[in-house]
């Protein structure tokens, strides 16, 4: 089956912190500075439109975002292709298929590289399955949104990463669908596919036979192979010392949205506990699960372990990166130690989710401290502070906007 062409782009403006959203490649390349999440985003603004309320700043919403229900998930059967189940392109494939929408954004892969994202306007459920499995690197996936707008296409489904999304949702109300569903992932360390294909050839000495890779909620990174093997590789054995300093780039360590806290429904895995992890935010993400009936498998998420020492560790150490000081590795004959102790005493389930969001919190401050010290004040929103405070980071002087 024919994998769904690509229309033709516009050149990207130049910007500076820029993941090539897609926004600057519209006819009204200025609306980026509306739309950009890395300019002076408003959460709890769009969170009222969204959502039709702000997130709270107590219990699990003041890590996650406004949340009606949360589930540990699994498409039954698992879809072949997927990087998990297939819950994510399911629900596209489903809104397709009932007539909710005309159309779906989302990315396929390109054709000349598996690894690399290439977005795709998708009308037929069947065309789905091209979307399946895990892509790395930047794709402007919001430049379909005149080209499915000059094609009739009313009625939508977007499929994005939280940068996408947060502009998406900027400029919503000004592009004239009737409708959108957004289905987001979460995402908070984006490189180059360039740059993934460097990883992965640190990883094995077959990178080209690499068909599938994942970061476990176990503490693992997952690789599978062409020939149906498997390697599971523990963070601790992973080279990120290795890798060269620009790696991940200064969007992706200060982002401010790991959970996609704009989307109607977050489809991810760090509390899913080896399942798939299911955030429902409003009406229209209640309609997207329901659709499914009985394909999906729920259950209330697990919570595990205690998650202070961990995000304290790793805000250490990120002092450390962001004030240019070499990091000492870990010795060798200690890392398969703490790979052993890690899944069985470190954070699982939601606890591990709350890890996670806690160190891109501190993560996002140290470095912007560091290289883009003037735009703290408009950059980070309330709700990263609040994150970040418990592990000694707090706004210093002209660092902060008044409520």
């Amino acid at each position: 089956m024919k994998v769904p062409s690509t229309p033709p782009f516009r050149q990207a403006a130049p910007r500076g912190l820029c993941t090539d959203c897609g926004v600057s490649r519209m006819a009204d390349a200025s609306a980026c500075g509306k739309a950009c999440q890395f300019i002076k985003p408003d959460y709890p603004k769009h969170e009222a439109y969204i959502h039709g309320r702000a997130a709270k700043d107590t219990g699990d919403e003041r890590f996650f975002g406004v949340s009606r229900a949360m589930y540990r998930a699994a498409l039954r059967p698992a879809r072949e292709g997927a990087q998990w189940t297939g819950l994510t392109t399911r629900f596209a494939e489903r809104l397709l298929e009932t007539g909710a929408v005309d159309a779906v954004l989302t990315m396929v892969p390109d054709a000349d590289d598996k690894w690399r994202p290439r977005p795709a306007i998708i009308t037929d459920p069947a065309d789905m399955q091209h979307a399946r499995g895990m892509r790395m690197g930047y794709a402007p996936l919001l430049a379909l949104l005149e080209p499915a707008l000059a094609a009739g296409h009313r009625k939508i489904a977007v499929i994005g990463i939280p940068c996408q999304i947060y502009a998406l949702r900027a400029i919503e109300a000004d592009l004239g669908f009737e409708r959108i569903y957004v289905i987001g992932t979460p995402c908070s360390d984006n490189t180059t596919t360039e740059n993934f294909h460097s990883f992965l050839a640190r990883l094995t000495d077959a990178p080209d036979t690499v068909t599938y890779l994942e970061f476990r909620a176990d503490y693992h990174v997952e690789l599978r192979f062409s020939d149906g093997s498997k390697r599971l590789i523990p963070f601790l054995k992973l080279p990120l010392s290795d890798l060269p300093p620009d790696f991940f780039p200064t969007t992706c360590r200060t982002c401010v949205d790991y959970t996609n806290r704009l989307a109607d429904i977050t489809v991810g895995y760090m509390a899913g506990e080896g399942e798939q992890w299911l955030i429902v935010r409003n009406q229209r993400g209640k309609e997207i699960l329901e659709a499914l009936g009985d394909e999906v498998s729920l259950a209330a998420p697990g919570s595990r372990g205690q998650r202070q020492s961990s995000v304290k560790g790793f805000v250490e150490n990120t002092r450390l990166a962001a004030g240019g000081l070499p990091l000492r590795r870990m010795p060798n004959w200690l890392r398969g130690i703490m790979a052993w102790v890690m899944p069985r005493v470190g954070p699982r389930g939601l606890e591990f989710a709350r890890a996670r969001v806690e160190m891109k919190a501190a993560e996002t401050v140290l470095h912007l401290r560091r290289e883009e010290p003037a735009k703290i004040k408009n950059m980070v929103p309330e709700h990263v502070w609040n994150l970040a405070k418990p592990y000694g980071i707090a706004s210093e002087e002209n660092e902060r906007t008044d409520p």
